[in-house]
């Protein structure tokens, strides 16, 4: 729901997805949105799904979940110590963070930030201030990737892959909206190369961006279901899917390592890991294998 700061609306039920990345030594800590429960009960009003996390684990990081309804005080603590961002405020918490990376890599404070599905929808309103998004009939489909562009996020995947995810639906498609490969915003084209583009057969849109001149990246498709969600059909889980979900991982991880931001001390890192939480084993009432609640 973005309707706090932008006054947009997104009807669906996919996951709000955006990391901010930071190490504490040799070992990388990233945060992970929470999302609000749309039925909140008690202890339950926000989750992170558990795919999310192990997703990162799987590279070599540890998780940080970022609670919702924080003060705009609360979250520069936040970047200047973690780096978060939260959800029932969040694309008032998503603008702030936005805005502090900006400012952080202009300074030379490498700060990477990742958007995956609504999340890339949101970095584009951000940095276009508009919303430009388009229907697409690209709900629940996977698809392969038409690539456009050399990029830092595909580089160091092996060349076997990179034919593969040319070839073959590989990518898990599970949004309503899209940015039209024809749109003509000035802001949104000269801050983000395309990387790759996708069609539903009507629209062609962008399914993978990066920034030119900061480390932001945006898939509309979700790399992390591959090797973790099992409840859809439409989730691809070939040796080559999975590769991608680990390939990404770790290219997210390797863009963290170059960040310096960290805890004041161990303990305040301790009291903040997710392993202070259980994920719980969903049945059939999520769309997720595992959530975590808070």
């Amino acid at each position: 729901n973005l309707h706090i700061f932008f006054e947009i609306v997104f009807f669906t039920s996919e996951q709000i997805f955006v990391i901010f990345f930071w190490p504490h030594g040799h070992e990388d800590l990233q945060g992970v949105l929470a999302q609000e429960v749309l039925m909140p009960k008690l202890n339950e009003a926000s989750y992170i799904a558990a795919s999310y996390v192990k997703f990162l684990e799987s590279a070599g990081a540890r998780v940080v979940p970022v609670m919702i309804d924080q003060t705009p005080e609360e979250y520069k603590t936040l970047f200047n110590s973690i780096n978060g961002l939260t959800t029932s405020g969040y694309a008032r918490a998503a603008k702030i963070f936005y805005d502090l990376a900006i400012d952080a890599n202009q300074r030379g404070d490498y700060f990477p930030v990742w958007g995956t599905c609504l999340g890339f929808e949101q970095l584009t309103v951000l940095t276009s201030g508009k919303n430009l998004l388009v229907n697409t009939n690209t709900s629940n489909i996977p698809l392969h990737l038409d690539f456009t562009n050399d990029s830092r996020l595909f580089k160091g995947f092996p060349a076997e892959l990179m034919k593969d995810l040319a070839s073959e639906p590989l990518t898990a498609n599970v949004h309503k909206w899209s940015i039209s490969t024809h749109e003509t915003n000035e802001e949104l084209n000269n801050f983000y190369k395309v990387l790759s583009t996708n069609t539903d057969g009507r629209v062609e849109f962008v399914s993978t961006m990066e920034a030119y001149d900061y480390p932001i990246y945006g898939v509309q498709w979700h790399p992390e279901k591959n090797a973790f969600e099992w409840r859809k059909p439409y989730i691809p889980h070939s040796s080559s899917a999975v590769k991608t979900t680990f390939y990404t991982a770790e290219f997210f991880v390797n863009e963290a390592r170059k960040n310096l931001h960290r805890f004041n001390s161990e303990e305040d890192e301790r009291q903040a890991l997710i392993y202070n939480y259980s994920p719980v084993y969903t049945q059939l009432n999520s769309s997720f294998e595992q959530n975590y609640y808070f």
